[in-house]
């Protein structure tokens, strides 16, 4: 945030205690959602959605509620990077090494290089050694295996951001398209499959025909305020 280089281009906001109070001014603002978890590492959460409601395009993994999303939205209108689950655990049974993939990247090697340097931390060099360390030792979440894939996507994402006209269409066919995570939806089918509760056929108040009750009529002789009827 203090990059005059950027300075209203860019700026990082965090958050505290993120919820859907102020989830409601972020989504219908955001024009991407960032949901990029280790897939098979994600549970299935509820904000991609509602960006993607709100026409946020997603830049994801096949992940959690990011599988469905794409499979309605339309492959074309989501941003796919990484390994899938199946290429997770073959990687790993292979036995990953985070290093293989830090020397074989010129610009990721050059990223955590200055990150080790203490670049981004003046004054502190050590900052970030706990993370250099663990990336480049365990990186249990494959962050450096999915490193380029992420980087490459992100580029196609400019692509598609500077042609307004696309990115629009994008946007409004992600709204269109979310049809199916809905409350409306959910809620029918919890009825149908799981509690097993069928609706009860009402008339709406407006539409139901008032009852008239006619008054009865006095019997004789019934005394009313003193009279006899």
């Amino acid at each position: 945030n203090n990059d005059p280089d950027v300075a209203g281009r860019l700026k990082v906001v965090f958050f505290p205690d993120f919820n859907v109070t102020n989830g409601q001014m972020v989504y219908p603002a955001a024009d991407l959602s960032e949901q990029i978890s280790t897939a098979g590492k994600e549970a299935s959460g509820t904000g991609n959605m509602k960006f993607s409601l709100n026409g946020a395009l997603t830049i994801g993994t096949l992940d959690g509620a990011n599988v469905e999303i794409r499979q309605e939205v339309g492959e074309e209108n989501f941003f796919l990077f990484g390994l899938n689950v199946d290429e997770v655990h073959d990687l790993k049974s292979r036995g990953y090494d985070p290093r293989t993939w830090y020397e074989g990247n010129q610009q990721l090697k050059e990223v955590i290089d200055q990150l080790a340097a203490g670049t981004f931390s003046p004054g502190e060099r050590g900052l970030f050694q706990p993370l250099v360390d663990h990336l480049l030792r365990h990186d249990d979440y494959l962050l450096l295996a999915d490193y380029q894939a992420y980087v490459d996507c992100q580029d196609r994402v400019d692509a598609f951001f500077r042609d307004k006209k696309k990115w629009t269409e994008m946007s409004i066919l992600n709204v269109a398209r979310m049809g199916k995570f809905s409350s409306d939806r959910a809620i029918r089918e919890y009825c149908e499959n799981i509690w097993h509760a069928r609706p009860i056929g009402k008339e709406p108040a407006a539409k139901r025909t008032p009852r008239v009750t006619k008054p009865s009529a006095p019997k004789r002789g019934r005394a009313v305020k003193g009279a006899i009827l």
